[in-house]
């Protein structure tokens, strides 16, 4: 009997579970985790889990702290199910404060290290605008390695690159999301997705001028566009389509292939650069500006989760 489309998609890409789900990671073993304030709540739906918030709120100076030591605390626990790395989320706040979100990564992986997780383990993950970059760069050069989210756009990948971080999360169902939405009526499915394409261009980007960041496919609508991204370095997916992709037979195509570097990389981008090649791209602007947006509403409901844990 063949093996299912999970079991083929790991041998070619490097899954990474996108929860903070424990049962989950463990189910599907992935090679990486993920976890940020969304996740988090979602976790602390659990009746064990919210008692060990509440504990760690209480013990906490500030709310901030509070922020900080749960998340490297699931983060710690996430450590022990995977081999591989475990992104761990800056405060949305600090989206446009470079020096805020240097001050934060170093908080957060002395908190890793005190656990006794080194920071090879951890990505410190933030937004891709301009000062969260300027940030990574920083942090790269320091040895912390990065991940850099809410990438929409082929010029936030480049500032990537040019900076040198670790690995970026382009997403993919949120630019499909909004192409949708502008053209109700097209034929997005397969290769007509704008996300997937999206990707694989920055993904040949990468290949083709010798980058050693990580391309990892992010925000998946449907396994079509996973099975889409085949052969990617990394794909971040969700419990409910990894076991989508668990219960699905057949051959999976491995659709993204790495070549050698064919040319010298291009100029780095000017900060003037980056800022008009966004203004020039309405999903791009739109849809980061709404992810932090969203990233922020997930936070300040933690926030008062914690809160009340704290007073409780």
């Amino acid at each position: 009997m063949a093996d299912d489309l999970l079991t083929q998609l790991k041998a070619m890409t490097t899954v990474v579970a996108d929860t903070g789900d424990l049962d989950a990671i463990r189910r599907f073993q992935p090679t990486d985790a993920t976890t940020n304030p969304s996740l988090i709540l979602q976790a602390a739906s659990h009746a064990d889990r919210r008692a060990r918030l509440a504990a760690i709120a209480k013990e906490a100076n500030d709310i901030d702290d509070a922020l900080d030591a749960v998340a490297v605390d699931i983060g710690s626990e996430i450590s022990e199910l995977v081999p591989g790395y475990v992104s761990t989320e800056v405060s949305a706040r600090l989206s446009f404060d470079t020096e805020g979100t240097l001050a934060r990564a170093h908080s957060l992986i002395e908190r890793y290290a005190r656990k006794g997780v080194g920071a090879e383990r951890i990505l410190i993950k933030v937004a891709s605008t301009w000062e969260g970059i300027r940030a990574a760069k920083t942090l790269e050069r320091e040895g912390i390695r990065t991940n850099l989210t809410l990438l929409f756009s082929f010029a936030q990948a480049q500032a990537c690159a040019d900076a040198g971080v670790t690995l970026i999360s382009p997403f993919v169902g949120r630019i499909l999301d909004w192409h949708k939405a502008q053209q109700p009526e097209a034929d997005f499915s397969g290769d007509n997705d704008p996300g997937v394409q999206s990707v694989k261009r920055i993904y040949d980007h990468y290949k083709g001028h010798g980058y050693s960041t990580i391309v990892m496919g992010a925000s998946f609508r449907n396994t079509d566009e996973v099975k889409a991204l085949a052969g990617c370095d990394r794909l971040t997916i969700s419990p409910a389509l990894l076991e989508e992709l668990h219960g699905q037979q057949g051959a999976l195509e491995r659709r993204l292939v790495r070549g050698d570097a064919e040319t010298s990389a291009p100029e780095p981008q000017t900060e003037d650069d980056f800022r008009w090649a966004m203004n020039e791209d309405a999903m791009a602007t739109e849809k980061l500006a709404e992810g932090i947006r969203k990233f922020m509403a997930d936070q300040r409901k933690l926030e008062s989760l914690l809160t009340e844990l704290r007073q409780g």
